[in-house]
């Protein structure tokens, strides 16, 4: 009976619950209790029974599996050895992508290999000193052709001026004496007699000075306001543009000239003029005013050259200003020509030597400081500017000085046409050698 009935027992539980399977199911088991009655009872009670121990059971497993599945999610969360585990597990792993990736980085191709290497840097190219060659040659020249120019007009000038003061002084014999001065003196306020005295003492001081002395103020004066420039924020740019010279700048020829009166600290601006200045009287005496001049300014843009292949050369392409090199020169055209003289330090006055040996040590110090790389001083502006001044005295002034004649003539010519010359065969007298006072120039008429 068990085994003809569990198959409609099992489709019966399957039935859904609705009021159609609710109605089936109480016509069969009214149908099933008439006809089996009282064995229909126990057997539905067993199959109760047992569908209530199956839903236990089925509902304890599943809370116990939900259970379970929530306390491990726990524990891999919590637990060390699971983290330890999962992470040996994950760097078991990576490493074999990671040779990969090493292997193929190791031995990439050619073009992936040239794609990978970083670009080489730029070469900079060596700045060319055929410019800054010209404009030395070109500027030295100007300089000595202006300086022949300017000796010219200064003896015209002279001449003139001696003839109209001994005119004036003739006038003021005749119909000036004494008291006429003193009546004009009696006339005036004290704040005019007063600045009439000063202007009489800085008159007396100008005349006390040397020529060389007089025309070194000039430059000093013109070194004193570049110094003061350098101290004004808004002109820094320009002042490091044409103030300073350096082969690597873009502007390079002119300031091989401006650099020579351009000092940024006060210290090295008094020491170049200190030497400048002892060293006037002696280079003046034995050029002339304006042959100094020539030779000065000449001597500033030759040693910037000499600084600039020197620069070039070693690749130190650092800027420079100061006029070293210029002052390197008059004091080497003296200590050259004037071997004998004797020379002191200010700070040592009782420490006496020639001035021959003198030369010779600074040569050799800026030399040892050119081979050995100092950088402290330009000491190849400052070796330029002694061999020029060395060369000057001993060839230069042959060579250039001397052979001034034609060019003044032709200024002579422009200056007075149709005139004819002063000295032998029409030409102007020019003197031959430049000794005190700078030697003969052209006899103006």
């Amino acid at each position: 009976m068990f085994e003809d009935v569990s198959p409609l027992i099992q489709e019966t539980s399957s039935v859904r619950t609705d009021w159609w399977s609710v109605l089936s199911v109480e016509l069969l088991d009214e149908s099933l209790n008439a006809a089996l009655g009282s064995e229909w009872d126990g057997l539905k009670r067993e199959v109760i029974t047992n569908m209530a121990w199956r839903g236990c059971v089925l509902k304890w497993a599943k809370t116990e599996l939900i259970r379970s599945h929530n306390t491990t999610s726990r524990n891999s969360r919590v637990s060390p050895f699971n983290q330890q585990r999962c992470g040996f597990r994950r760097e078991a792993r990576r490493p074999d992508t990671k040779k990969g990736n090493v292997s193929q980085e190791t031995k990439p191709s050619p073009t992936e290999a040239s794609a990978l290497r970083p670009p080489p840097p730029p070469k900079v190219p060596r700045p060319t000193l055929f410019k800054p060659l010209m404009f030395t040659v070109g500027f030295t020249g100007c300089s000595f052709g202006a300086a022949a120019i300017l000796q010219y007009e200064t003896l015209k000038s002279r001449v003139q001026t001696a003839k109209d003061e001994e005119e004036a002084e003739k006038i003021l014999q005749g119909s000036q004496d004494m008291a006429h001065w003193h009546d004009w003196w009696n006339q005036l306020s004290g704040f005019q007699r007063q600045l009439i005295i000063l202007m009489s003492m800085a008159d007396d001081f100008w005349s006390s000075l040397t020529e060389g002395q007089r025309t070194v103020t000039g430059i000093i004066a013109v070194n004193a306001v570049v110094l003061c420039l350098w101290r004004i924020p808004s002109m820094q740019r320009s002042m490091m543009k044409y103030f300073t010279s350096s082969p690597a700048s873009k502007t390079r020829c002119l300031p091989m000239i401006l650099s020579s009166f351009s000092h940024y600290s006060f210290i090295h601006m008094a020491a170049n003029m200190y030497v400048l200045w002892t060293f006037s009287s002696g280079i003046v005496s034995l050029l002339g005013k304006e042959q100094f001049l020539a030779v000065y300014l000449s001597a500033g843009v030759i040693s910037s050259m000499f600084s600039y292949m020197c620069k070039t050369a070693t690749g130190r392409l650092s800027p420079s200003l100061g006029a070293s090199g210029a002052v390197m020169a008059v004091l080497a055209a003296v200590c050259a020509k004037v071997p004998e003289a004797k020379l002191g330090i200010i700070f040592a006055p009782m420490v006496t030597f020639t001035a021959g040996h003198a030369l010779k040590v600074l040569v050799a110090i800026d030399a040892a400081g050119l081979l050995l790389g100092w950088r402290l001083l330009d000491h190849a502006a400052h070796l330029g500017g002694a061999l020029f001044g060395v060369w000057y005295v001993a060839y230069g002034h042959k060579l250039i000085w001397r052979k001034r004649e034609p060019l003044v003539k032709m200024w002579h010519d422009m200056r007075s046409p149709g005139a004819q010359g002063s000295g032998p065969g029409g030409r102007p007298g020019v003197g031959g050698d430049s000794g005190s006072g700078g030697g003969g120039g052209p006899r103006p008429e």
